[in-house]
């Protein structure tokens, strides 16, 4: 299959997909905790039965049993020598079920592991797993690949970039949402197809996540940033508990019935996902199968992604500023740090630009004394990891530009290519390959142009040949090249003129480094404030300059203002009462600061600054206060803030993770000094696991961290765990509340066999519940005590909990 042939399928009625596989293969009689794979490959006439009713049902693609064939996954169960063989034989099954009436995709999803910084694996190891998978796929004939129920962007992006590096086959990636409408590591729709079509991916889309109707929203927020096709593979509604089973209870008919909302959002590739059947799939091909789909979009939009968020770079739109700091040059304190291997400064930095107003953050790591590249790579994770805006990769290193885009979860900003002839031509293709914007500055091999002519040249040169490799306008930024007025009299002139030549000629969005034009000049910021009001009216889109001076940036939304761009007035009155509240913050009594003192260790913890709260702590204590101190009134309030500022969605996963393990080192330091203490207070015993049967413990681990911040003796037994295991070693450790986690709904099931067990054993504990699939209404009809929908939850409800249980 082509992406074409692909595409032509689409163009007068929807692309149906299969329907749901586990659920289908549990009522064919898989029990839990087996290796679905295996078990299909013992039991094969139940799968070739369920795939050619899918065909029969009106199915055009058939996704391969090969969801969890990666070589992580298969190690759960030993089978990892055994990939060759299980994932050609399910590829050849699924291909006589589909008897030439269908294609078949290679499936792929998550290994269950998380990339670094949040885990262990290394970007690199997982490209090759999942090369290897793919590989596999391929040579045993798939038609295309599915990327599917995927929760991390950047696990997406690598699972993508293997199959991108092996063949040409189409690719569909489906990312998973939670009820807030951001994937677990807190990616949203918008974000997600951005940075996936971006990277190649052919066709995009949700499955899992909700039912039919709820998926309409997301569904509808892609499609305003989409150029490829979307897909919506929803559950049959949400899981319920009848009769001691997990089951979907909304009917094909039902489920039908939101074909055409999900088609008028977007949608033009349908299917189902959990609980869902044959039936369903021919009920919603029935209904939808005179509809034509919404064309794919041919408008592109010039937008920047992080992992959490998009900007937009609009030519008539408000002007954007990217933030200049994080740039070693000139910066012997910066330097120290860096050579010292300290991210300190630059998380600093990256902080402090957003506070005042960037949209977007350089990064250049270039200096002597360190390895650039190592540098840049230690920088991007960093700064993923405290702020959400998207990234500006900044160096003269081809390599160094190139490992930056491969490593960054987004969809980044190259700084720069010129047409010196080895950028020109190395770098060009790393821009389509991954996806990236660019900023194109006109110099060539001779130095900088002699004139305005032959810098326009020079623009068509780059952006012709960029063109030709793919790209397109919208993909390219043009330095106006701002010289410094004191040397040359006409250098602000030029840089406008090369401005408006490219806004009104070309369409291009164009950048300049602004605070070149005032160097060797005194008081410099009212020449950067006049030049920048001079350049954004003839059609300056962003500039690279230093977010805190507030001449030239409150001139900018000034200027934004008085040339009526949409929104401009409250951007303005924002900006100037964010002004006012900071220099009032800014007058703090002494009172107030000594309410606030030590806010050092705080501050760690707040930011997951890993490398230096060891240090912190250490000043603390020998300025006298006691380990508890430190606990109760710098830690514990430190991690309450952290766990306000992720329910306000200020906050996502990485970061709750980070400061949860910086507390965690800070804890493990001081606890060998409370041990001593004979009043200290005995909290409670939490026995935590995830449920048999799944090997899911990403959520399940953080909620064991952040219980152990708090002082809680928390005894975690892993993933796949039995429910004698769990219970008997309640039993033994007294525990006060027993923890399940389970992020499948083919285990969900097994929190009710705890639960039962414990209420036959007569034991005077809690069982508290959570995980993706888990919800209040589950929890109440299983008989738990509780239910949190994250780690942040989790702790609220123990401590509610052993509150209740004292009195």
């Amino acid at each position: 299959m082509t992406k074409e042939t692909l595409y032509s399928l689409i163009e007068t009625r929807p692309l149906y997909l299969d329907g749901a596989t586990g659920s289908n293969l549990q009522k064919a009689g898989m029990p839990t905790g087996v290796c679905p794979e295996l078990w299909v490959l013992e039991h094969p006439d139940v799968l070739l039965e369920l795939q050619k009713n899918y065909v029969e049902s009106g199915t055009q693609i058939l996704f391969a049993s090969t969801f969890s064939g990666n070589r992580i996954k298969l190690a759960e169960y030993g089978l990892e020598d055994r990939i060759e063989e299980i994932n050609t034989e399910l590829v050849k099954l699924s291909k006589k079920a589909a008897g030439g009436k269908a294609y078949v995709a290679g499936d792929m999803t998550m290994t269950g592991e998380s990339l670094a910084p949040m885990g262990t694996m290394q970007l690199d190891t997982l490209i090759d797993i999942y090369k290897e998978q793919a590989s596999i796929l391929l040579k045993a004939g798939v038609d295309l690949f599915v990327i599917e129920t995927m929760m991390s962007l950047a696990e997406s992006r690598a699972a993508l970039i293997a199959i991108k590096e092996i063949c040409d086959l189409p690719v569909i990636v489906s990312m998973t949402f939670n009820e807030d409408g951001r994937t677990l590591y807190g990616t949203d729709p918008e974000t997600s197809i951005v940075v996936l079509q971006s990277l190649g991916a052919d066709a995009i889309g949700v499955n899992c996540s909700t039912g039919p109707g709820e998926m309409v929203e997301i569904v509808s927020r892609m499609k305003r940033y989409a150029n490829v096709p979307i897909i919506a593979k929803p559950n049959a509604g949400l899981p319920k508990l009848v009769d001691g089973e997990t089951i979907y209870d909304m009917e094909a008919e039902e489920f039908a019935s939101f074909g055409p909302d999900l088609v008028h959002a977007g949608a033009a590739i349908l299917g189902g996902c959990c609980g869902t059947t044959p039936e369903h799939i021919r009920q919603l091909v029935t209904i939808t199968k005179e509809i034509t789909p919404p064309p794919v979009s041919k408008k592109y939009k010039r937008v920047l992604a992080s992992e959490r968020m998009v900007q937009e770079i609009d030519i008539d739109g408000p002007f954007l500023v990217i933030g200049e700091r994080i740039n070693p040059t000139g910066k012997k304190k910066l330097q120290a740090s860096l050579r010292e291997g300290s991210m300190e400064l630059v998380t600093e930095m990256a902080e402090q630009q957003e506070e005042m107003g960037a949209d977007i953050l350089d990064v250049n790591m270039g200096m002597n004394g360190i390895d650039e590249k190592e540098m840049m790579l230690q920088a991007i994770e960093e700064i993923t990891m405290t702020t959400s805006l998207p990234l500006c990769i900044d160096s003269s290193h081809i390599d160094v530009i190139e490992a930056a885009l491969r490593h960054y979860p987004g969809r980044g900003l190259i700084n720069s290519i010129s047409l010196e002839k080895e950028k020109f031509e190395k770098l060009l293709p790393i821009a389509k390959k991954y996806g990236a914007m660019f900023i194109l500055l006109p110099l060539s091999d001779k130095g900088l142009p002699k004139d305005i002519n032959e810098k326009k040249e020079i623009i068509h040169i780059i952006m012709d040949q960029a063109l030709k490799l793919g790209l397109r306008k919208e993909d390219i930024v043009v330095d106006g090249l701002v010289a410094t007025v004191g040397a040359n009299k006409r250098a602000a002139i030029e840089t406008i003129e090369t401005i408006a030549y490219c806004k009104k000629e070309l369409g291009l969005a164009t950048v300049g480094g602004l605070s070149n034009i005032s160097f060797g000049l005194p008081n410099r910021a009212y020449v950067n404030g006049a030049f920048v009001t001079m350049a954004i009216q003839n059609g300056l889109t962003m500039a690279i300059a230093n977010p805190s001076s507030e001449i030239m940036m409150n001139a900018a939304y000034a200027s934004d203002l008085l040339l009526n761009k949409e929104n401009a007035d409250l951007r303005y009155i924002e900006r100037m009462n964010k002004l006012a509240e900071n220099q009032t913050d800014s007058i703090v009594t002494t009172s107030s600061a000594n309410e606030t003192k030590n806010t050092d260790v705080f501050h760690c913890v707040l930011k997951g600054n890993k490398k230096s709260i060891l240090n912190e702590v250490k000043v603390e204590l020998t300025k006298g206060k006691e380990p508890g101190q430190i606990i109760n009134e710098e830690l514990i309030p430190a991690i309450n803030e952290v766990g306000r500022l992720f329910e306000e969605q200020t906050y996502f996963l990485p970061q709750l993770i980070s400061s949860a393990e910086t507390m965690k080192i800070a804890i493990e330091y001081l606890e060998p000094m409370l041990a001593s203490s004979d009043d200290e207070e005995q909290k409670a015993t939490i026995v935590i696991a995830t449920v048999e049967g799944d090997i899911h413990d990403i959520g399940k681990n953080l909620v064991a961290l952040m219980l152990k911040n708090y002082g809680y003796r928390v005894i975690d037994l892993g993933k796949d765990v039995t429910k004698e295991t769990i219970v008997q070693r309640a039993e033994e450790e007294n525990a006060d509340i027993i923890g399940l986690s389970a992020l499948m709904t083919t285990t969900m099931m097994r929190m009710k066999d705890v639960v039962e067990l414990v209420k036959e054993k007569n034991m005077d504990v809690k069982v508290i519940i959570g995980g993706a699939v888990i919800t209040q209404s589950f929890a109440d009809e299983i008989g738990a005590d509780g239910y949190s929908k994250d780690a942040a939850d989790a702790v609220h409800l123990v401590q509610k909990l052993c509150e209740s249980n004292e009195t």
